[in-house]
């Protein structure tokens, strides 16, 4: 069974401006690598064979760069978006998807094993996994907490609160298709809400090691410094 991953690469990096005014988002450079480079060689090295890049803007420079992917000694391929689909939209035009795969954005720097998501997905016989983090994020306000009659009760100076978020990385099942309308735009997050409206069972499976999305242009700051000191982490080389 040959392991076949999606990249999600069709969005404009519109957070990320001005720095994708000239480059695709998955273009933009870390150490001496692109961000989506980085991605697609942590994938041949957990196993996976087949690659299918979802491309929208500035889809030609991402065609030319990656090309049929026989310098990366991997296959890859493409699903041009004639118009932004979202983040699951784009799967409907793919015809030879396997039985299960692996779903992910193009703008994610992680350390996670994805040989051990995939596997795990698998044994679980799951219609769908999500890879979760715990992030903390800092509240830049003092929270005020009163009573009914608005006295101040308690105050706590700029908390940090911890929320478990999506990793931007999924396994899918291939009957999940049938959930996900035909050319039209359709996101991750009404995916999930049909989903749960339908009651069926979507696994969430926790990543206690490194993750960063590359969204806007201080997370790209970070990106750069902290592959530097992780990148025998991140590319095992």
């Amino acid at each position: 069974m040959i392991k076949r991953a999606v990249i999600l690469a069709g969005g404009k990096g519109t957070r990320l401006k001005p720095l994708t005014k000239v480059l695709p988002k998955p273009l933009m450079p870390i150490g001496k690598f692109t961000i989506l480079e980085i991605v697609i060689k942590q994938l041949k090295f957990y196993g996976f064979k087949h690659i299918t890049i979802a491309v929208n803007h500035q889809a030609k420079l991402i065609k030319a760069f990656f090309g049929n992917g026989k310098k990366f000694k991997i296959s890859i391929d493409y699903i041009l978006e004639k118009k932004p689909l979202g983040t699951m939209g784009p799967l409907r035009g793919i015809v030879d998807l396997p039985e299960n795969f692996l779903v992910m954005n193009g703008d994610i720097l992680t350390d996670l094993d994805f040989n051990k998501l995939y596997n795990s997905h698998i044994r679980s016989k799951s219609l769908f996994t999500i890879s979760s983090h715990k992030r903390k994020e800092l509240i830049d306000y003092g929270l005020l907490k009163s009573n009914k009659k608005n006295y101040l009760t308690k105050f706590i100076e700029k908390p940090n609160k911890t929320y478990q978020v999506s990793m931007g990385i999924y396994m899918l099942r291939k009957n999940i298709l049938k959930y996900i309308p035909r050319n039209k735009y359709y996101g991750f997050d009404h995916l999930m809400h049909k989903l749960l409206k339908l009651k069926k069972k979507v696994r969430i499976r926790n990543h206690y090691g490194y993750w960063l999305d590359i969204g806007r242009p201080s997370d790209y700051i970070m990106a750069v410094e902290e592959f530097k000191k992780m990148r025998k982490k991140i590319l095992h080389a």
